[in-house]
């Protein structure tokens, strides 16, 4: 049986909290903000985590880290 493999594009986008969440970017953050509205800009600011109906997998995925 092979080993369990960590998903390495994963592991580069998401950060264990101390709590155990997973924290991750918002999308549409990095450029083109000349489109987006304040309100868009401004709520992508604050902390993104991943929802209880994915965190079971992901942490699956990143289990090896």
């Amino acid at each position: 049986m092979p080993k369990m493999r960590t998903h390495s594009g994963l592991k580069k986008r998401v950060k264990r909290t101390a709590t155990g969440k997973l924290k991750v970017s918002h999308a549409n953050r990095h450029h083109l903000k000349g489109n987006k509205n304040k309100s868009q800009i401004r709520n992508n600011r604050g902390a993104n985590y991943i929802s209880k109906s994915d965190e079971k997998r992901i942490k699956r995925q990143i289990s090896n880290v």
